[in-house]
């Protein structure tokens, strides 16, 4: 058996880290941590308690082949305090949104996309979504 504590990072590949450190260091202002010496470039941002970890691939590409948001697509979830104010954030910065706040999942969902169009959720569970 394997006991686990929790999901320690998640590793995206991405093929402009200019690019991409705009999107999550800048727009969405994920805090980005000292990165090790590596042989290859990419970097590191604190999410939570966890981390999320880009690695550039120059000739890299998603699983995804659409370019548009499918929230049925890998993903991976961040977990916010308050949909309306992700939302709106999301929405000023003139980042692309999905909404889905009465998903069957129990969970308010937001969906966008980063440069390199790998998915992403934010959520609330619907009992916790204030109403407006």
């Amino acid at each position: 058996m394997i006991n686990i504590e929790s999901i320690h990072h998640v590793s995206l590949s991405v093929t402009d880290l200019q690019k991409a450190k705009h999107f999550y260091g800048t727009l969405l202002g994920f805090r980005e941590l000292e990165r090790p010496n590596f042989d290859f470039p990419g970097a590191w941002y604190q999410v939570g308690n966890q981390q999320l970890h880009l690695i550039v691939q120059k000739d890299s590409s998603t699983l995804r082949t659409e370019h548009t948001i499918n929230s049925k697509d890998g993903h991976f979830a961040i977990r916010v305090k308050d949909y309306y104010e992700t939302l709106n954030f999301l929405k000023v910065l003139g980042i692309e949104i999905t909404e889905k706040p009465n998903s069957t999942s129990g969970f308010a969902q937001i969906f966008c996309m980063d440069p390199d169009f790998n998915l992403i959720e934010f959520n609330v569970d619907q009992e916790d979504l204030v109403k407006i």
